[in-house]
């Protein structure tokens, strides 16, 4: 699975010398369901590929109301960025919403990894980079457009998260509240 999202993400083939040390730096985990991968204050020592399962990162403000930041299942990446980069204390909390294989790097052997390797330094640019372009396209779209387009527009591409994840938390995740996408989900479903 993760040699097949790294060699589709770079478009070429990825030696067997570069795929041995990633496996070799990288471990598999098991966790829960509704076990926290990350917790705000605490260091986030890993990026996780997730290999089974699903999960999802989320800010709490001074409410108590989560906001969806990331949702993950089989074939994403998901970590709290500033402290994993930055060395900073993880301002989100992963959770999972099954239980979760994954595979786990720390930051060190991510280093090591790159130095070593170009293709998958290259690989993971372009991971960021795609995660940047789709945060500002996110950052639009919720600015710029009415909640049931942000749905359509956000169930055209990801059409595999809406079986998958629990509608409040696609909700939270597109900035609507939970009952008018559920008003949204049923006005589409009598259109169609």
């Amino acid at each position: 699975m993760l040699r097949q999202n790294i060699e589709k993400t770079l478009g070429e083939k990825i030696p067997n010398a570069a795929y041995e040390k990633f496996m070799e730096l990288a471990f598999e985990k098991s966790f829960d369901k509704k076990e926290l991968l990350a917790e705000p204050g605490s260091a986030c020592n890993y990026q996780y590929f997730i290999l089974q399962g699903s999960c999802f990162s989320y800010y709490i403000n001074e409410r108590g109301d989560k906001n969806v930041i990331q949702l993950a299942i089989e074939n994403y990446w998901i970590t709290d960025a500033a402290s994993y980069f930055a060395g900073k204390p993880a301002v989100s909390t992963i959770e999972t919403l099954e239980p979760v294989k994954a595979l786990l790097l720390n930051k060190q052997n991510f280093d090591l990894l790159c130095k070593a390797h170009p293709l998958l330094d290259r690989y993971f640019r372009m991971l960021l980079q795609n995660t940047l372009a789709h945060l500002h396209y996110r950052i639009a779209k919720t600015n710029s457009e009415d909640a049931a387009h942000r749905y359509l527009a956000f169930s055209k591409l990801y059409p595999h998260f809406i079986q998958r994840i629990p509608q409040y938390l696609i909700a939270s995740y597109l900035g609507i509240a939970p009952q008018s996408l559920s008003r949204i989900r049923k006005e589409i479903a009598r259109k169609d």
